[in-house]
């Protein structure tokens, strides 16, 4: 069979550049505790998202709702009110325009950071010039493996060890895998996180990134959730001594060094630079780049290490370049593993300013929005800076990481 002839030269599509993926704003709800004495036992998780959605809408009148080329939002359990490919179903909930279309994704912790880096990639190409990515997971209607049916063959082929299906045992395999990392300094690490996040909530810059939550309960009423519920303010590495290990007898992740079970969504509008700059949109930080990688699933943890390596070295970047870091907190352990691996000290001034989320929540899918939001509020504050990341580990054996520029960062001081 002969082949097809070649279209003439002046019919092929040209190559197109890369245009440049800037992050304008982020929003999320408070984040509350999962569970029946919860903000949002009786707050269904898509009207999580509809309030994210309307709060970057409302903070952004410049944007024409029927700009928005596409909403992408993320649930781990994608079941119930989290289910129905959400980012279409919370699109229209919100009252976006019936053209744009919206899908859900899946990649655990990394959910919300997927969305944005999947729509990155879409904006970059020229399919999209404006995108809302975000997350949601409510742990209290949705506790994390609902309904999920695992492959005998994981274990029966020795494909991973029992422990990599429950992620606080993970946690303590890292802490088996490097023994330095003791439990004295996943508890002063702890202590540290709850203390910065008390610090910056009572200088307001948390409540910035917050939209308040109308809340309601059969036995209590109406109520309103305007502030994250987990923070534990006046914590101490000693006040978290004593705490049980529920993972493991005799161990050292405890419910004080680890992230809890949260419900909460979060929502960011991701552009084309030239699309933010015509409309008038405030670009909070650019693209860079971004890599996700597997690594054992009973050590995920150690996830965020491969992947900011292979995210800095496709940026032609290094470890020293980064001048900010939003580092997920699903268990302290997992932090000070990065942290090492780069040379890093525990209490580096760089590393999660205003605390994380052990102090704050982490309603999986949703958390990779919220460190991106945060960074872009570091980035306000520092011009002397001009990279950061924002980086989480990811069950089953996976981290990702995404670096970010500084739009404000000031070249006056001779920096090239």
């Amino acid at each position: 069979m002969a082949a097809p002839a070649s279209a003439p030269a002046d019919s092929r599509s040209a190559a197109r550049a890369v245009r440049d993926v800037v992050f304008v704003d982020g929003v999320r709800t408070p984040f509350g505790k999962a569970g029946k004495k919860g903000y949002y036992a009786e707050t269904r998780a898509d009207d999580m998202v509809v309030k994210v959605i309307r709060e970057l809408l409302r903070r952004h009148p410049e944007l024409p709702p029927e700009r928005i080329d596409e909403v992408a939002i993320a649930a781990t359990t994608q079941i119930g009110d989290q289910g129905l490919t959400i980012g279409r179903s919370a699109s229209l909930l919100a009252g976006l325009p019936q053209s744009v279309p919206g899908f859900a994704i899946d990649r655990m912790c990394a959910g919300a950071m997927t969305a944005v880096t999947s729509v990155a990639g879409g904006i970059g190409f020229g399919a999209y010039d404006v995108a809302i990515a975000g997350g949601v997971e409510h742990m209290g209607n949705h506790p994390m493996g609902e309904g999920v049916d695992p492959n005998p063959r994981y274990v029966a082929d020795n494909i991973v060890d029992p422990s990599a299906l429950v992620m606080g045992s993970t946690a303590e395999n890292v802490h088996d895998r490097y023994p330095s990392l003791t439990k004295e300094r996943t508890d002063a690490y702890a202590a540290l996180s709850q203390q910065r996040y008390e610090q910056a909530a009572l200088a307001g810059k948390i409540s910035a990134d917050l939209v308040p939550v109308s809340t309601r309960s059969a036995e209590q009423g109406w109520g309103l959730a305007a502030a994250d519920e987990p923070p534990r303010p006046g914590t101490t590495a000693d006040s978290l001594s004593g705490l049980k290990t529920p993972f493991r007898p005799h161990g050292r992740v405890t419910p004080g060094n680890a992230a809890g079970l949260n419900d909460g969504a979060t929502g960011c509008l991701v552009a084309d630079g030239d699309t933010a700059r015509a409309l008038g949109l405030p670009i909070g930080m650019k693209l860079v780049g971004y890599s996700f990688a597997g690594v054992e699933p009973e050590v995920m943890g150690v996830g965020p290490v491969p992947a900011t390596e292979k995210a800095l070295q496709r940026a032609g970047l290094s470890i020293d370049d980064i001048g900010l870091f939003e580092i997920n907190e699903a268990f302290a352990v997992q932090v000070l593993a990065f942290l090492e691996h780069f040379g890093i000290a525990d209490d580096d001034a760089r590393v999660n300013p205003w605390g994380g989320a052990i102090a704050c929540g982490h309603p999986l899918a949703s958390s990779g929005v919220r460190l991106m939001t945060q960074l872009s509020r570091h980035f306000a504050e520092h011009p002397e800076v001009r990279y950061g990341l924002t980086t989480m580990c990811i069950g089953f054996g996976m981290g990702g990481t995404v670096i970010w520029e500084n739009p404000n960062f000031d070249t006056a001081g001779g920096a090239e």
